[in-house]
């Protein structure tokens, strides 16, 4: 047995995504004590940078020392009690996990279904609403990491409150990566991962909660169904102040590499991320589209941080994924539910999304691709989207 040194990839799939080097050497610092006044001290400065992340003053924002499915089940368990009834939106997977949640907390969920690759439709929210007066939350995804769609958050959080519901919203893919604005569009609890365009390592999960909905947790009639999620715990280690009750061993370092990615967030800026992200996207898109590539999500609906093109005819999905990992120490990701076989899933997020990226995926594909004879325009795809680059450049 010998250490593990992993291989050196470029993450291009949907998560994780490329960590920074300044998030790797800050996890390397030294180990101190999780309830250290020094550790105590770079935790309030966690929480002031989550809330400029999620553009919030919500004073409940901190990371879930869990992945992003924790900080999932930490709005549900805290927020629906058996026998409550939420409208759930579901466009992809992660709609479908939401259910999952809801019924494990003994509540009805109310799907409103639409298409893999569309977003949530308002009317049908709306539809749903009206037909159960006596819903108590609306849950739906801003950005479906299994399709590449972006559902207009602003508009359903609207229809929600107009029929007096609470929100919870999916910012696994979105958060530093898409414009999101938890207190200009009234979002009630909302949760994220640090592995996607934050670009942290993957196992924290941060969350944001408004005043509305930290008092529907107080005032709840039954016990949070999760000991170890229950906010009215958590917040007493959270919570502001320097003093700090024991709730659990925080994973420290891994703490450390979230205020840096945070940090370096921060010094961007966050609608220069956005913007980022968006032109990145524009020259991939072309570069793909040059190849012969088409989106499975309509023009305007599109993530720009998680695309999602259909696989050529004829060619085997996970022999090309095979091959630019193996062969050229690249990710991409396979499809998922009913999208498996049919799409790859190319990622474009923090860290990772810069113009050397886009290059080398686009080459790296226009090889394997024309290598099995693949139908496809080869050869264009990376001036195309070296013109989308070389053009911003030109007009900055």
């Amino acid at each position: 047995m010998k250490s593990f040194i992993p291989p050196q990839r470029t993450l291009m799939g949907p998560g994780p995504s490329d960590v920074s080097p300044r998030v790797l050497e800050a996890l390397g610092r030294p180990t101190i004590g999780h309830l250290d006044p020094a550790f105590i001290g770079m935790m309030e400065e966690m929480k002031g940078l989550l809330q400029y992340a999620f553009a919030t003053q919500n004073e409940l924002t901190f990371p879930v020392s869990a992945p992003g499915s924790a900080g999932m089940e930490t709005c549900f368990v805290n927020l629906v009690e058996p026998g409550d009834k939420v409208i759930v939106c579901q466009n992809g997977v992660f709609g479908g996990r939401m259910k999952e949640n809801v019924e494990r907390c003994g509540a009805t969920a109310v799907m409103v279904e639409d298409e893999w690759g569309a977003v949530v439709d308002p009317q049908k929210v709306e539809e749903a609403l009206k037909a159960n007066p006596d819903a108590k939350i609306v849950a739906f995804v801003h950005a479906e990491t299994s399709t590449g769609a972006q559902s207009d958050a602003k508009t359903l959080v609207e229809l929600a409150h107009q029929h007096d519901c609470l929100t919870i919203v999916d910012a696994v893919t979105s958060l530093g990566g898409s414009p999101l604005k938890v207190d200009e569009w009234g979002i009630d609890a909302i949760y994220s991962g640090t592995q996607k365009c934050l670009s942290a390592p993957p196992g924290l999960s941060p969350v944001s909660f408004s005043e509305r909905a930290a008092e529907v947790v107080k005032n709840r009639k039954t016990r949070v169904q999760s000991w170890f999620l229950d906010l009215s715990l958590v917040m007493g280690y959270w919570g502001g102040g320097g003093k700090r009750a024991y709730h659990h061993t925080a994973p420290i370092n891994n703490l450390y590499g979230l205020h840096e990615a945070l940090l370096i967030l921060h010094e961007e800026g966050l609608e220069n991320a956005w913007a980022r992200h968006q032109h990145h996207h524009q020259a991939l898109k072309a570069g793909l589209e040059a190849l012969g590539m088409s989106f499975v999500v309509k023009e305007g609906d599109r993530l720009p941080q998680l695309n999602a093109v259909t696989i050529p005819e004829g060619v085997d999905d996970a022999e090309v994924r095979s091959i630019l990992l193996n062969d050229y120490n690249l990710e991409i990701g396979a499809g998922l539910g009913n999208l498996a076989g049919k799409v790859w899933r190319i990622g474009l997020m923090g860290h990772a999304s810069n113009p050397a990226n886009i290059e080398y995926c686009l080459k790296s594909l226009d090889e394997v691709l024309s290598k099995m004879n693949a139908p496809i325009t080869s050869g264009v795809a990376v001036p195309a989207a070296k013109a989308v680059l070389d053009g911003a450049a030109q007009a900055s």
